[in-house]
C-alpha cells in the first residue's frame, strides 16, 4: 500500500489530501500539521474553514484511509510520497521585503524530512514557490541525508484551486501539472504521481514538464488572472466617465474567442491569499534577473487593484455629501469572494479601513466570516465604530449607506424595499460587485452607484457641487 503524507492542513493541503483519499481508497493518506488546534478542528464536526463539498468528502474518508494528525515526524517517516503545502508568505523584512517569498516554513519542512526519513521518498511541492526552489530543497535534503544513503526526487505539482470551488476543481480539474527532473529517476517519479491522479483525471489533462516550467507556470497563472481583473477594473473607471456599461463591455470582450469571458467581472478589486503575493514574487524574480521593465509591468496590475479600492471609498465619501463622519454604513460581505470564509487580502478590509479613516460607523454582516476574524483583520483594538451583526437587515437598519463588498447569492434576494424603509434618507447603495438590479433599486428610491455603470443623476449633481 502506498502511503502519502501531506504536510500542512490549510486551504490547499486539507482539501487536496481529502480528495486523493476519496479517489484512491487503496492509498493511505495522512494530513499533518504542527498546529494542534487546526488538527483538532479537522477531526471535529466543524472543520477549520468553510468550503462547499469539503465536509462531505472528509466525512466519507476520515477514519478509513484519511487521518489528521499532529504527529508530523511519524507520518513523514512512514510515507512514500510527501506533499508539502506549507505557507510561503511574502517577506516582511530583509532582502526582497514586500516582494520575495519567505521560504522559512518550506526549509524547515525539508530539514525535518531529511532528519526523520529512513527510506527513499518523493517530495512534492504543492505550495506556490519561486522558480528553482526545488534546487535548493533538493540540496538541503541530499546534504542532510548523505550518511543514510537516501535518495529523494523533488516534483512540482502546483495547485490551481479557487476558494469556493476547490472541491470541484480537484474532482474535475481542467489540468494537473507535474514537473520533475528529466533524467530516468525524475521521469519515474513523475510517472508515479501521474498514476495517482490517473485514478480519476483523464490522461490528456495531466501535463508533465521540467521542474522550472511547473514552478513558473503557477506564478504566471495567477499573474495572468489578476491582470484580467485589473484590466476590466481599469475599464470600469472609464465606463463611469463616459456613460458606457462595463457589463456590456465585458460581454463584448468575452464573446471574442481569443479572450473568453472568465475573470472579466468588474468589482471593487481582487483579494485572496495568492494574486498579490504571487505577482510580487514574480516582480522580485524579474528584478533579480535584471528585468526591471518586466517587473514594472506586473507592478501596475497591483497598483490598479489598489486604485480600484481607494476609488470605491472615494466614491462613497463624495457621494454622501463629502462626509461620512458619524454616519452608519452597512457592509454586506467581508470574505474576499463568495462561498468561502477566507478574508486574506479581502478588498473589504481596505474599504472598511478607508471608511473608518473618514470616521464612519460600520455595521458588518457576512454569512460565513466570524466576528473574531473581522475584528482581527481590522485590528480593532481601540476602534469603537464597528459592529458585527447577524443578518443583512440589522446591518442596514438606520444606515445612511450600504456597501456590497462580497458577491454572496443571498444578497441578491434581500427585500430591498424593507431595507430602504429602515434606512436614513437619502439612502445610498454602493454595489462593489455588480450583483444588484440597479433599475429596481432606483425605483424603490435608492441612490445607486454600481461599478463601471453610468452614474445616477443624483451622484452627478452631488459631484458637481463637491
Amino acid at each position: 500500500m502506498v502511503k502519502i503524507c501531506g504536510i500542512g492542513a490549510g486551504y490547499v493541503g486539507g482539501p487536496t489530501m481529502a480528495v486523493i483519499a476519496l479517489k484512491c481508497p487503496s492509498i493511505e493518506v495522512a494530513v499533518v500539521d504542527i498546529s494542534e488546534s487546526r488538527i483538532s478542528a479537522w477531526n471535529s464536526k466543524k472543520l477549520p474553514f468553510y468550503e462547499p463539498g469539503l465536509e462531505e468528502v472528509v466525512n466519507q474518508c476520515r477514519g478509513k484511509n484519511l487521518l489528521f494528525s499532529s504527529d508530523v515526524e511519524k507520518h513523514v517517516y512512514e510515507a512514500d510520497i510527501i506533499f508539502v503545502s506549507v505557507n510561503t508568505p511574502t517577506k516582511i523584512k530583509g532582502i526582497g521585503a514586500g516582494k520575495a517569498a519567505d521560504l522559512t516554513y518550506w526549509e524547515s519542512a525539508a530539514r525535518m524530512i531529511a532528519d526523520v526519513s529512513n527510506s527513499d521518498k518523493i517530495v512534492v511541492e504543492k505550495s506556490t514557490v519561486p522558480v528553482r526552489t526545488a534546487e535548493a530543497i533538493g540540496k538541503i535534503l541530499s546534504e542532510n541525508s548523505k550518511s543514510k544513503g537516501i535518495k529523494y526526487q523533488i516534483l512540482s505539482n502546483p495547485e490551481f484551486l479557487s476558494e469556493g470551488t476547490a472541491i470541484q476543481d480537484l474532482l474535475n480539474p481542467d489540468r494537473v501539472l507535474i514537473g520533475g527532473n528529466q533524467d530516468p529517476q525524475g521521469l519515474d517519479a513523475i510517472q508515479k504521481l501521474k498514476d495517482i491522479y490517473a485514478y480519476w483525471v483523464p490522461q490528456d489533462r495531466i501535463i508533465t514538464t521540467n521542474l522550472w516550467s511547473a514552478e513558473l507556470s503557477k506564478l504566471a497563472d495567477n499573474a495572468f488572472l489578476a491582470q484580467r481583473i485589473s484590466s476590466i477594473n481599469a475599464m470600469s473607471a472609464l465606463c463611469e466617465a463616459t456613460g458606457a456599461e462595463v457589463s456590456q463591455v465585458s460581454l463584448a470582450l468575452g464573446k471574442n474567442t481569443k479572450i473568453g469571458p472568465k475573470f472579466l467581472n468588474a468589482s471593487v478589486g481582487f483579494g485572496g491569499s495568492c494574486f498579490q503575493k504571487d505577482i510580487m514574487n514574480l516582480v522580485y524574480i524579474c528584478e533579480s534577473n535584471g528585468l526591471t521593465q518586466v517587473g514594472n509591468y506586473w507592478k501596475e496590475v497591483i497598483k490598479v487593484n489598489e486604485y480600484q479600492k481607494s476609488r470605491f471609498v472615494h466614491r462613497v465619501v463624495t457621494s454622501m455629501f463629502n462626509t461620512v463622519s458619524g454616519k452608519k454604513i452597512g457592509i454586506l460581505g467581508f470574505a474576499f469572494k463568495k462561498d468561502t470564509s477566507d478574508t486574506r487580502k479581502s478588498p473589504a478590509i481596505d474599504v472598511c479601513k478607508g471608511l473608518l479613516g473618514d470616521n464612519a460607523c460600520l455595521s458588518i454582516y457576512d454569512p460565513r466570516v466570524t466576528e473574531h476574524q473581522i475584528e482581527k483583520e481590522l485590528c480593532m483594538d481601540g476602534v469603537e465604530c464597528v459592529n458585527v451583526v447577524g443578518d443583512a437587515y440589522e446591518a442596514t437598519r438606520d444606515a445612511h449607506g450600504l456597501c456590497i463588498l462580497t458577491e454572496w447569492d443571498e444578497f441578491k434576494t434581500i427585500d430591498y424595499q424593507r431595507v430602504y424603509q429602515n434606512m436614513e434618507k437619502p439612502a445610498f447603495v454602493f454595489d462593489g460587485r455588480n450583483i444588484l438590479d440597479v433599475h429596481k433599486l432606483r425605483e424603490i428610491g435608492f441612490i445607486v452607484y454600481s461599478i463601471g455603470n453610468p452614474l445616477d443623476q443624483c451622484l452627478i449633481n452631488i459631484n458637481i457641487i463637491n
